[in-house]
């Protein structure tokens, strides 16, 4: 996903909790659900920084020979400036588009189901 074009506000938004649970019917599994989301995007968002920022890497072993590259401090100040991880996490999961289960809830739907059919 492109986050640079993410709808995600910047800085913190008071969400209604009755709102933010009505798709896991629970509040804490909502938070863990966002909480997960937001670990992938900080990953991904690192790696695509690391990526960028690895093109200006010098490789020389003079500890004199230090440089500012000003493309490099750009592409940093970019991606400081782009919505936190938790915040797209949490606009992606208001959103719907966020594609979570639960095994153990699974786990225990389907042994009822037999239990019934026994």
């Amino acid at each position: 996903m492109d986050y640079k074009k993410s709808g995600a506000p910047l800085t913190t938004v008071t969400r209604d909790l009755t709102t933010f649970d009505e798709r896991t019917g629970n509040l804490y599994e909502a938070v863990v659900v966002c909480s997960k989301r937001a670990n992938q995007i900080a990953v991904e968002i690192k790696q695509e920084l690391n990526s960028k920022l690895e093109e200006f890497a010098s490789f020389t072993d003079n500890l004199e020979e230090v440089f500012e590259n000003r493309e490099q401090i750009e592409i940093s100040k970019f991606y400081e400036r782009l919505p936190k991880p938790s915040l797209i996490a949490v606009e992606e999961f208001m959103e719907g588009n966020v594609y979570f289960r639960n095994p153990s809830a699974e786990k225990k739907s389907s042994t009822e189901s037999v239990n019934e059919d026994a």
